[in-house]
Protein backbone atom coordinates (compact mmCIF):
# COMPACT_ATOMS: atom_id res chain seq x y z
CA UNK A 1 0.00 0.00 0.00
CA UNK A 2 3.12 2.49 0.41
CA UNK A 3 4.85 1.48 -2.52
CA UNK A 4 0.65 2.65 -4.51
CA UNK A 5 0.80 6.47 -2.59
CA UNK A 6 3.61 7.73 -4.29
CA UNK A 7 2.97 9.76 -7.26
CA UNK A 8 4.75 9.25 -10.68
CA UNK A 9 3.79 9.56 -14.30
CA UNK A 10 4.97 6.34 -15.17
CA UNK A 11 5.63 3.29 -12.77
CA UNK A 12 7.54 0.01 -13.89
CA UNK A 13 7.84 -3.51 -11.76
CA UNK A 14 11.34 -5.46 -12.28
CA UNK A 15 10.54 -9.16 -11.06
CA UNK A 16 11.92 -12.71 -11.94
CA UNK A 17 9.31 -14.34 -9.78
CA UNK A 18 6.23 -12.41 -10.94
CA UNK A 19 4.04 -15.75 -10.21
CA UNK A 20 6.15 -17.14 -7.11
CA UNK A 21 3.58 -19.22 -5.13
CA UNK A 22 0.17 -17.17 -5.34
CA UNK A 23 -1.59 -15.96 -8.75
CA UNK A 24 -2.78 -13.25 -6.22
CA UNK A 25 0.88 -12.15 -6.48
CA UNK A 26 0.37 -10.67 -10.13
CA UNK A 27 -2.49 -9.36 -9.04
CA UNK A 28 -0.46 -7.30 -6.54
CA UNK A 29 1.74 -6.12 -9.01
CA UNK A 30 -0.87 -4.77 -11.24
CA UNK A 31 -2.94 -2.94 -8.83
CA UNK A 32 0.90 -1.14 -8.01
CA UNK A 33 1.07 -0.53 -11.85
CA UNK A 34 -2.60 -0.09 -13.09
CA UNK A 35 -4.78 0.18 -10.30
CA UNK A 36 -8.19 -1.55 -10.98
CA UNK A 37 -6.81 -3.02 -14.20
CA UNK A 38 -7.54 -6.67 -13.02
CA UNK A 39 -10.16 -5.39 -10.77
CA UNK A 40 -10.28 -5.34 -6.49
CA UNK A 41 -8.92 -8.39 -5.41
CA UNK A 42 -12.07 -10.05 -4.58
CA UNK A 43 -13.73 -9.73 -7.94
CA UNK A 44 -10.24 -11.02 -9.28
CA UNK A 45 -9.90 -13.98 -7.04
CA UNK A 46 -13.75 -14.76 -8.46
CA UNK A 47 -13.04 -14.52 -11.93
CA UNK A 48 -9.43 -15.86 -11.98
CA UNK A 49 -7.78 -17.33 -8.88
CA UNK A 50 -10.41 -19.33 -8.11
CA UNK A 51 -11.06 -20.74 -11.64
CA UNK A 52 -7.74 -21.23 -12.58
CA UNK A 53 -6.19 -22.79 -9.62
CA UNK A 54 -8.79 -24.89 -8.54
CA UNK A 55 -10.62 -25.88 -11.50
CA UNK A 56 -8.15 -25.74 -14.01
CA UNK A 57 -10.61 -23.04 -16.18
CA UNK A 58 -8.20 -23.04 -19.49
CA UNK A 59 -10.72 -20.15 -20.78
CA UNK A 60 -9.65 -18.01 -17.85
CA UNK A 61 -6.15 -18.70 -17.82
CA UNK A 62 -6.52 -17.41 -21.55
CA UNK A 63 -8.50 -14.35 -20.73
CA UNK A 64 -5.81 -13.55 -18.04
CA UNK A 65 -2.73 -14.17 -20.05
CA UNK A 66 -4.79 -11.94 -23.16
CA UNK A 67 -4.97 -8.95 -20.61
CA UNK A 68 -1.46 -9.23 -19.06
CA UNK A 69 0.23 -9.48 -22.41
CA UNK A 70 0.39 -6.44 -23.55
CA UNK A 71 2.42 -5.09 -20.37
CA UNK A 72 4.83 -7.61 -20.09
CA UNK A 73 8.23 -7.48 -21.50
CA UNK A 74 9.69 -11.14 -20.83
CA UNK A 75 13.04 -12.14 -21.40
CA UNK A 76 14.82 -15.39 -20.44
CA UNK A 77 17.90 -16.15 -20.11
CA UNK A 78 18.55 -17.81 -23.11
CA UNK A 79 17.27 -14.75 -25.16
CA UNK A 80 20.11 -12.32 -24.10
CA UNK A 81 22.92 -14.79 -23.03
CA UNK A 82 22.93 -16.74 -26.20
CA UNK A 83 26.57 -18.29 -25.70
CA UNK A 84 25.88 -19.50 -22.58
CA UNK A 85 26.52 -23.19 -22.54
CA UNK A 86 23.86 -25.76 -22.16
CA UNK A 87 22.74 -27.06 -19.21
CA UNK A 88 21.80 -30.60 -18.90
CA UNK A 89 19.70 -31.96 -16.09
CA UNK A 90 19.00 -35.32 -14.84
CA UNK A 91 16.87 -36.60 -11.90
CA UNK A 92 18.15 -39.53 -10.15
CA UNK A 93 15.60 -41.84 -8.66
CA UNK A 94 17.37 -43.54 -5.56
CA UNK A 95 15.82 -46.48 -3.57
CA UNK A 96 15.79 -46.65 -0.08
CA UNK A 97 17.51 -49.68 2.06
CA UNK A 98 15.01 -51.97 3.98
CA UNK A 99 15.25 -50.22 7.71
CA UNK A 100 15.04 -46.58 5.76
CA UNK A 101 11.94 -47.86 4.14
CA UNK A 102 10.59 -49.33 7.07
CA UNK A 103 11.40 -46.09 9.38
CA UNK A 104 9.56 -44.16 6.25
CA UNK A 105 6.62 -45.81 5.75
CA UNK A 106 5.29 -46.26 9.16
CA UNK A 107 5.82 -42.36 9.88
CA UNK A 108 3.61 -42.24 6.24
CA UNK A 109 1.13 -44.74 7.56
CA UNK A 110 0.81 -42.25 10.76
CA UNK A 111 -0.01 -39.35 9.13
CA UNK A 112 -2.01 -40.46 6.48
CA UNK A 113 -4.24 -41.87 9.01
CA UNK A 114 -4.53 -38.86 11.00
CA UNK A 115 -5.09 -36.96 7.74
CA UNK A 116 -7.89 -39.47 6.36
CA UNK A 117 -10.15 -38.90 9.99
CA UNK A 118 -9.83 -34.90 10.04
CA UNK A 119 -11.92 -32.40 8.97
CA UNK A 120 -11.11 -29.24 6.97
CA UNK A 121 -11.40 -27.35 10.30
CA UNK A 122 -9.53 -29.58 12.17
CA UNK A 123 -6.64 -29.56 9.62
CA UNK A 124 -6.22 -25.70 9.58
CA UNK A 125 -6.11 -25.84 13.18
CA UNK A 126 -3.52 -28.48 13.49
CA UNK A 127 -1.39 -27.22 10.14
CA UNK A 128 1.84 -26.74 11.53
CA UNK A 129 2.06 -29.83 13.83
CA UNK A 130 0.91 -31.31 10.43
CA UNK A 131 3.47 -29.95 8.42
CA UNK A 132 6.50 -30.28 10.28
CA UNK A 133 5.74 -34.42 10.74
CA UNK A 134 5.88 -33.78 6.73
CA UNK A 135 9.21 -32.36 7.21
CA UNK A 136 10.44 -34.96 8.99
CA UNK A 137 9.31 -37.45 5.97
CA UNK A 138 11.65 -36.13 4.03
CA UNK A 139 14.65 -35.73 6.54
CA UNK A 140 13.91 -40.09 6.41
CA UNK A 141 14.33 -39.45 2.77
CA UNK A 142 17.86 -37.20 2.87
CA UNK A 143 18.80 -39.32 6.10
CA UNK A 144 17.25 -41.07 8.73
CA UNK A 145 20.30 -39.73 10.90
CA UNK A 146 18.65 -36.13 11.01
CA UNK A 147 15.69 -37.30 13.46
CA UNK A 148 17.06 -40.78 15.33
CA UNK A 149 20.52 -40.30 16.95
CA UNK A 150 20.73 -43.92 17.31
CA UNK A 151 20.32 -44.70 13.93
CA UNK A 152 23.16 -47.19 12.18
CA UNK A 153 21.06 -48.92 8.89
CA UNK A 154 21.59 -47.43 5.46
CA UNK A 155 21.46 -44.19 4.23
CA UNK A 156 20.57 -44.78 0.01
CA UNK A 157 20.89 -41.08 -1.18
CA UNK A 158 23.72 -40.14 0.83
CA UNK A 159 25.54 -42.89 -0.49
CA UNK A 160 24.67 -42.12 -4.17
CA UNK A 161 25.22 -38.41 -3.61
CA UNK A 162 29.43 -39.74 -2.48
CA UNK A 163 29.21 -42.07 -5.75
CA UNK A 164 28.20 -38.69 -8.08
CA UNK A 165 30.96 -36.86 -5.86
CA UNK A 166 33.73 -39.82 -6.61
CA UNK A 167 32.74 -39.49 -10.38
CA UNK A 168 32.78 -35.78 -10.70
CA UNK A 169 36.10 -35.41 -8.78
CA UNK A 170 37.76 -38.20 -10.56
CA UNK A 171 36.79 -36.69 -13.39
CA UNK A 172 38.65 -32.80 -12.43
CA UNK A 173 35.32 -31.26 -11.74
CA UNK A 174 34.53 -28.14 -9.54
CA UNK A 175 30.94 -29.25 -7.87
CA UNK A 176 28.27 -27.08 -5.64
CA UNK A 177 25.96 -29.40 -3.52
CA UNK A 178 22.87 -27.36 -2.13
CA UNK A 179 20.67 -28.99 0.33
CA UNK A 180 17.80 -27.20 2.82
CA UNK A 181 19.02 -28.80 5.39
CA UNK A 182 22.01 -27.40 7.56
CA UNK A 183 22.05 -30.29 9.36
CA UNK A 184 22.07 -32.52 6.32
CA UNK A 185 24.88 -30.39 5.02
CA UNK A 186 26.82 -31.41 8.73
CA UNK A 187 26.64 -35.05 7.65
CA UNK A 188 28.44 -34.54 4.24
CA UNK A 189 30.88 -33.20 5.27
CA UNK A 190 31.66 -35.45 8.32
CA UNK A 191 30.96 -38.50 5.29
CA UNK A 192 33.35 -36.41 2.76
CA UNK A 193 35.74 -35.85 5.98
CA UNK A 194 35.99 -39.73 5.86
CA UNK A 195 37.40 -39.45 2.79
CA UNK A 196 39.34 -36.94 2.88
CA UNK A 197 38.30 -34.77 0.22
CA UNK A 198 38.19 -31.25 1.41
CA UNK A 199 35.26 -28.79 1.08
CA UNK A 200 33.96 -25.44 1.49
CA UNK A 201 30.92 -24.92 3.39
CA UNK A 202 28.38 -21.87 3.16
CA UNK A 203 24.94 -21.06 5.35
CA UNK A 204 23.14 -18.54 6.94
CA UNK A 205 25.85 -18.09 10.10
CA UNK A 206 28.34 -17.79 7.60
CA UNK A 207 29.86 -14.52 8.03
CA UNK A 208 29.34 -11.64 4.73
CA UNK A 209 33.76 -11.60 4.65
CA UNK A 210 33.88 -14.96 4.87
CA UNK A 211 31.38 -16.02 2.16
CA UNK A 212 33.34 -13.16 -0.28
CA UNK A 213 36.64 -15.49 0.73
CA UNK A 214 35.51 -18.53 0.19
CA UNK A 215 34.17 -17.83 -3.43
CA UNK A 216 37.35 -16.07 -4.04
CA UNK A 217 39.59 -19.00 -3.34
CA UNK A 218 36.95 -21.64 -5.13
CA UNK A 219 37.14 -19.55 -8.04
CA UNK A 220 40.83 -19.34 -7.91
CA UNK A 221 42.69 -22.95 -8.83
CA UNK A 222 45.62 -21.35 -8.09
CA UNK A 223 44.12 -20.70 -4.57
CA UNK A 224 43.24 -24.08 -3.50
CA UNK A 225 42.37 -26.88 -4.95
CA UNK A 226 39.12 -28.06 -3.25
CA UNK A 227 36.91 -29.11 -5.00
CA UNK A 228 33.64 -29.44 -3.40
CA UNK A 229 31.25 -26.42 -2.31
CA UNK A 230 28.42 -27.09 0.23
CA UNK A 231 25.59 -24.81 0.17
CA UNK A 232 22.69 -24.03 2.18
CA UNK A 233 19.96 -23.59 -0.31
CA UNK A 234 18.34 -20.57 1.19
CA UNK A 235 21.68 -19.02 2.35
CA UNK A 236 23.54 -19.22 -1.18
CA UNK A 237 20.90 -19.34 -3.71
CA UNK A 238 21.63 -15.91 -4.78
CA UNK A 239 24.30 -13.51 -5.17
CA UNK A 240 27.19 -16.22 -5.62
CA UNK A 241 29.25 -16.36 -8.86
CA UNK A 242 30.63 -19.41 -8.47
CA UNK A 243 31.26 -19.85 -12.29
CA UNK A 244 34.42 -22.40 -11.50
CA UNK A 245 31.70 -25.11 -11.17
CA UNK A 246 29.90 -27.11 -13.75
CA UNK A 247 28.03 -29.71 -12.01
CA UNK A 248 25.13 -29.47 -9.64
CA UNK A 249 23.72 -32.08 -7.04
CA UNK A 250 20.57 -30.76 -5.16
CA UNK A 251 20.26 -32.94 -2.40
CA UNK A 252 16.92 -32.49 -1.51
CA UNK A 253 13.90 -30.59 -3.91
CA UNK A 254 12.45 -27.75 -2.57
CA UNK A 255 8.64 -26.93 -2.99
CA UNK A 256 8.87 -24.03 -4.89
CA UNK A 257 11.36 -24.93 -8.25
CA UNK A 258 12.42 -21.72 -8.64
CA UNK A 259 14.65 -21.45 -5.61
CA UNK A 260 16.23 -24.42 -7.26
CA UNK A 261 16.60 -22.92 -10.41
CA UNK A 262 18.13 -19.51 -8.85
CA UNK A 263 20.63 -22.01 -6.90
CA UNK A 264 22.00 -23.67 -10.12
CA UNK A 265 22.23 -20.21 -11.57
CA UNK A 266 25.04 -19.54 -9.21
CA UNK A 267 27.16 -21.77 -11.70
CA UNK A 268 24.79 -21.14 -14.85
CA UNK A 269 25.49 -17.74 -15.79
CA UNK A 270 27.72 -15.24 -17.40
CA UNK A 271 31.51 -16.30 -17.28
CA UNK A 272 30.58 -19.76 -17.56
CA UNK A 273 32.57 -21.93 -20.07
CA UNK A 274 31.83 -25.31 -19.92
CA UNK A 275 28.18 -27.20 -20.20
CA UNK A 276 26.70 -27.88 -16.73
CA UNK A 277 25.31 -30.64 -15.31
CA UNK A 278 22.60 -30.65 -12.92
CA UNK A 279 21.35 -33.74 -10.40
CA UNK A 280 18.35 -34.20 -8.58
CA UNK A 281 18.42 -36.54 -6.20
CA UNK A 282 15.19 -38.46 -5.64
CA UNK A 283 14.15 -41.20 -3.32
CA UNK A 284 11.98 -43.47 -5.37
CA UNK A 285 8.55 -44.14 -3.96
CA UNK A 286 8.21 -41.23 -1.06
CA UNK A 287 7.25 -37.46 -1.04
CA UNK A 288 10.15 -36.31 -2.36
CA UNK A 289 9.25 -38.29 -6.20
CA UNK A 290 5.18 -36.28 -5.13
CA UNK A 291 6.98 -33.25 -4.61
CA UNK A 292 8.06 -33.33 -8.52
CA UNK A 293 4.62 -33.94 -9.67
CA UNK A 294 3.29 -31.05 -7.33
CA UNK A 295 5.98 -28.71 -8.47
CA UNK A 296 4.22 -29.90 -12.30
CA UNK A 297 0.75 -29.17 -11.31
CA UNK A 298 1.49 -25.98 -9.54
CA UNK A 299 3.17 -25.10 -12.74
CA UNK A 300 1.28 -26.33 -15.18
CA UNK A 301 -0.73 -22.94 -13.50
CA UNK A 302 1.49 -20.47 -13.72
CA UNK A 303 2.80 -21.83 -17.47
CA UNK A 304 -1.07 -20.75 -18.69
CA UNK A 305 -0.33 -17.65 -17.46
CA UNK A 306 3.57 -16.78 -17.64
CA UNK A 307 5.06 -19.75 -19.35
CA UNK A 308 7.05 -20.39 -16.10
CA UNK A 309 7.55 -22.70 -13.10
CA UNK A 310 6.46 -22.18 -9.58
CA UNK A 311 5.60 -24.15 -6.96
CA UNK A 312 4.15 -23.25 -2.96
CA UNK A 313 4.71 -25.17 0.30
CA UNK A 314 2.79 -22.88 2.85
CA UNK A 315 -0.83 -23.09 0.81
CA UNK A 316 -0.75 -26.95 0.92
CA UNK A 317 -4.54 -27.88 1.30
CA UNK A 318 -5.81 -31.48 2.97
CA UNK A 319 -6.37 -32.65 0.11
CA UNK A 320 -2.76 -32.10 -1.57
CA UNK A 321 -1.24 -33.17 1.06
CA UNK A 322 -3.04 -36.36 1.14
CA UNK A 323 -1.94 -36.83 -2.46
CA UNK A 324 1.55 -36.10 -1.51
CA UNK A 325 1.33 -39.00 1.08
CA UNK A 326 0.04 -41.55 -1.66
Amino acid sequence: MSVKSIHSDTRISLTGTPIENRLSELWSIFSFLMPGYLFDYSEFRERFEIPIVKAEDDKAAQKLQAMIAPFILRRRKKDVLPELPDKLEETVYVQLGAEQRKLYDARTTALLNRLSGQSDEAYAQNKIEILSELLRLRQICCSPDLIYEDYTGENAKLDACMEYIEQALAGGHKMLIFSQFTSMLEIIAERLKSRNWGFYRITGDTPKQERAELVEQFQDDAQTDIRIFLISLKAGGTGLNLTAADIVIHYDPWWNLSVQNQATDRTHRIGQSNVVSVFRLITKNTIEENILKLQQAKGDMAEKILNTEKASFGNLTREELLELLR
